[in-house]
Order: C-alpha cells, then structure tokens, then sequence
C-alpha cells in the first residue's frame, strides 16, 4: 500500500529526516565524535528444529544455509553497504579522509561476543574501512554474552523481580493481539500443528502469557507472545533474506497491512519485555555507562568512531533507559530493524561556539533489506532524527550538549 504524498509529508515534518536531507547540517557545524550502537545485521531464525516453529506448523519450514542465529551471507553484504554509506557519509563531514586508511586511534569497534554481532561488525569494517587494519575488540570466548551487551537483570532482590514481572505483564495488557494471532494461526495452519493435535493447544489468543524477571537472566516469557514472536520473526528474516514469495510464509502475506497487523507480535514481545521503564533501566545500565564513558567522561580521549554491535534488546532498553520520545520509522514494519543503527554525533557549532548532539535512526527500509540496495550518499539509507525527553531538539534536530551530558550521567548512575 503507497502512502499518500500528504501523509509522507507529515510524518517527514514530526519526526524523519529523509535521504540526503539528514546528511546536511547548517552552516558552520563540525562533526567531532560518533558513536553507533547497532543491532546486527540478517541471521537465520533463532528457533531451529524440534523448536516452536515446528511445533506451531504442520507445513515443512525451508531451510537455511547457516546454523540458527548465526549471521547469513546476505546479511554481511548488506552490512558492508552500511558501513560504505557511514564511510562517504563521516568523510562529506570532514571525519575522515577518503581512500585514507583511519590513524589507529582514530576507530574503535567493539562487539558482543557472538557469531551474528562479531561477524555483523567486521563486515561493517569491511565496508567503511576496506583494506584497513581496524580490529573488532570482543571477548575473548565466542558463543558468550559480553555483559556490556547482556541484557539482564541485575538487581538480586525479590521485590524488583515480582516488581518486573508486574510492570511487564502490565505492558503486555495495555496491548490487543486479537487480530495477529488469528492471522497468525491462519498462515501456519495452527489448527493442524503438532502443539494442537499433540498438545491440545489450539489457541494462540485464548492461553495466557507467564512473565519472569529472574537475577542474572533476560526478562521472558511463555506462552502465545513468544511462540507468535518466534514465527514472526522468522517470516521476517525469509522476506530480508530473499526468498521466493511463495516460500515466504508459504506464500500466505500477500499484503503490507498483514505484515503491519504479524508486526505488532514482535514489536509487542520486546515492548513487554524490554520497555517499561523499570525493566529497562536495570537491564541497560551497563551499556549506558559505557556510552556515557565515551561520549561524555572520557569523550576527549575516545575514539572519533566508535562502533558498538548488540541487539534489538539492546536498542530497545537503551532508548528507554535514557528517556526518548516515542518514534516511528517509515518504510519499516520492525521498531529495532535488523541492522539499524542509533547515531549518536556530537556537533561543534564554530558560529555560536555551541557543543551540539545530534541522535539519528539510521536503517534499511523493509525493502533495502530485501533487495539487497546498495547504498550511497545519492541512494542512502533511511534516517529518522530522535529526540530526548531531557534534551529537546530545535528545528535542525540538535540539542544542547550539556542537556545531553546530563541525562546520560543522570541515566548511568
């Protein structure tokens, strides 16, 4: 379905920047640090064989030529695009020196210890840097979560975990998922499935979620949000990753609005899990110091690039841990796309003598992803300019540094 000219209009006046218009800063400003937290890029699902996907289907699934979760082909090119468009994009704004290899302290990379975030942030290199010697720092054990990147609870007592469960279940009750689990169950036969004919389970809307928020865990839970999460997402990465619209959810969404109407189970698992305000503090507050150790404490010895890799638990927890405004990304059904990008740049105004920052949404559009676009300064990505409660933005998207630096160090604490 095409949006109407009016309607891009509006949504481009409150919240995006489009295209080239968000590579334009005003006269006199001076890029001077980024920092880019980002998700990684394409993966084959999460759930494999013998997992809810099968149980929720009696239709076969097509297979994928790299294990579950580990970072497709696919997914390494479209990350070398991203970090090609970065690459022009830091040199338009004097950053970098074209065909010039970066000084060795002038790049930091650093990613979370898994195959998908470690490989996601070399390809990135790849692209910005080809050629380069620029390391992507990890620990040392793959197949761990770094705890900078683990999205966990830490607080040990019972009341923040009974506090957690409540906060999350109140979360998910603000939501009505009528409509996406009976389009769900239509698409995958759920009538059919082995959890209904073995199990007794034939309802996704009728059974009841159960949240938990253990020490030491990731916030969960069971039940019709995380199987009809688990089946989205995997249609999801079918549709980025290529295949034929007939193996695409067996050929069964055929139109914008159901994959808007499937959406609102992945966006609405994470929103449960990872956005009450509660929740989200505690299990971003490892990644908010460390931001706020580079943009802030130590901004004068950081590195002019630094590159973080996680996950959309990652992204989804920060931006409420540090308090932003409610957004919406065109041309995308997910609210973290895989591979997007928060751009974090701090500004130097030489006209007022202002220190600025400005904070963008950079990702590929549903489309980007699927046609594997190669992106550019004249064919880029999609931007869309964020907003802190604690630093309001003016008419370019910027806002004072020191509003800034004190909503980090406040969140941080």
């Amino acid at each position: 379905m095409r949006k109407s000219a009016l309607a891009v209009m509006v949504i481009g006046s409150l919240l995006a920047s489009f295209g080239g218009q968000a590579q334009t800063a005003p006269q006199g400003y001076q890029l001077q640090q980024v920092l880019i937290m980002s998700r990684h890029n394409l993966r084959a699902p999460l759930a494999n064989n013998g997992s809810v996907l099968e149980q929720s289907t009696p239709n076969k699934w097509p297979e994928w030529d790299v294990p579950g979760g580990q970072l497709t082909t696919k997914g390494g090119v479209l990350e070398v695009y991203m970090g090609h468009y970065m690459r022009e994009w830091l040199a338009e704004q004097g950053m970098v020196t074209a065909g010039e290899c970066p000084p060795s302290d002038a790049v930091y990379a650093y990613a979370n210890s898994l195959q998908r975030t470690v490989a996601t942030a070399q390809f990135f290199i790849t692209g910005a840097f080809p050629g380069c010697d620029v390391p992507v720092h990890h620990q040392e054990k793959m197949g761990t979560m770094d705890p900078t990147f683990n999205p966990v609870i830490t607080d040990s007592s019972a009341a923040f975990s009974q506090q957690a469960v409540k906060v999350m279940a109140e979360e998910r009750q603000k939501m009505n998922l009528d409509d996406s689990y009976k389009l769900l169950e239509k698409i995958v036969d759920y009538q059919n499935s082995p959890s209904c004919k073995e199990k007794k389970v034939c309802s996704l809307s009728d059974d009841k979620d159960t949240f938990s928020a253990p020490f030491e865990k990731e916030p969960g839970v069971s039940g019709p949000l995380k199987i009809g999460n688990s089946l989205v997402d995997a249609f999801t990465l079918q549709y980025y990753e290529g295949f034929p619209l007939d193996q695409v959810a067996w050929g069964e969404i055929k139109t914008d609005q159901q994959w808007r109407v499937l959406s609102e189970l992945k966006n609405g698992y994470q929103d449960s899990l990872f956005t009450s305000p509660e929740v989200a503090r505690n299990v971003a507050a490892p990644l908010v110091k460390y931001i706020d150790k580079t943009l802030v404490t130590d901004a004068n010895k950081a590195a002019k690039l630094t590159l973080l890799v996680g996950h959309d638990s990652n992204i989804a927890s920060l931006l409420m841990a540090l308090d932003f405004k409610p957004y919406q990304l065109h041309d995308q059904y997910e609210r973290t796309p895989i591979g997007g990008k928060i751009v974090f740049q701090r500004w130097h105004d030489t006209r007022g003598n202002r220190e600025l920052m400005k904070i963008d949404y950079v990702y590929q559009s549903s489309k980007q992803l699927r046609n594997a676009d190669v992106l550019t300064l004249q064919a880029p990505p999609q931007r869309v300019t964020l907003e802190l409660k604690g630093c309001p933005v003016d008419a370019d998207g910027f806002c004072p540094v020191d509003k800034f630096n004190a909503v980090l160090n406040n969140a941080a604490k």
